[in-house]
């Protein structure tokens, strides 16, 4: 199943722009390796902004859970990062079904 995740990071008063950027490397590492085996599809950082936002190919939205919950981020920093997870379609599934849908009422 495909996702789309929209991360926003922020950081607590009490953290310094320097320990943010430690957690950050360290996610950015993990979301690397993630990308490099498949499960990441790709991934964009926002210019000017802490968000990132990536696509996903894991099995289940459990496994999606899972995965979350154990990112150097959410771990080090979960109280200040949103996530907004947006399940997708492939186009060509959807534009099959349209037609099957057109073809079976004509």
């Amino acid at each position: 199943m495909l996702y789309h995740l929209d991360f926003q990071v922020e950081y607590p008063d009490n953290m310094s722009q320097q320990e943010l950027f430690a957690i950050w490397s360290e996610e950015a590492e993990t979301a690397l390796q993630a990308k490099q085996a498949g499960v990441i599809v790709d991934l964009w950082k926002c210019v000017g902004t802490r968000r990132v936002i990536a696509i996903v190919d894991v099995p289940s939205p459990d496994t999606l859970d899972q995965i979350l919950l154990d990112l150097p981020i959410i771990k080090k920093n979960g109280q200040k990062v949103q996530v907004e997870v947006t399940p997708l379609r492939k186009y060509e599934d959807f534009a099959a079904d349209i037609k099957a849908r057109l073809d079976h009422r004509e």
